[in-house]
């Protein structure tokens, strides 16, 4: 189940999304490797956001989101559209080498009427 952000994102504005990583026991966990996609709700890839590299690995990483990220559908004015932001990583713990760590979180887009 996807995490829901109570914060909306402003159509075309900045929005950071904060992932921290955690290993099987709930501790803090520096990946080997992380990426992350970003979606709407029929699982579209938005602005070519597909399995973007994470490069600064730590435990808590921030995501920023801006411009065509943040960009909705024109037919829609005035409704806030939904975002699916899912993070795919590799981490080692006392368990082994290689884990997967997956996560998702969901938020909304609002669709500001005079923004182009």
């Amino acid at each position: 189940m996807a995490t829901i952000l109570t914060v909306n994102a402003q159509e075309r504005s900045t929005y950071v999304i904060t992932v921290a990583f955690k290993d099987e026991d709930g501790q803090d966990v520096i990946p080997t490797s992380a990426a992350w996609t970003l979606t709407d709700e029929d699982g579209t890839v938005i602005n070519s956001r597909q399995d973007v590299v994470i490069s600064s690995l730590a435990a808590s990483v921030d995501v920023v989101l801006s411009g065509a990220d943040l960009a909705v559908d024109t037919g829609f004015a005035g409704t806030a559209q939904e975002r699916t932001f899912t993070v795919e990583a590799v981490y080692t713990s006392s368990l082994g080498s290689g884990l997967p760590l997956t996560a998702a979180c969901r938020f909304n887009v609002e669709n500001l009427i005079a923004v182009v």
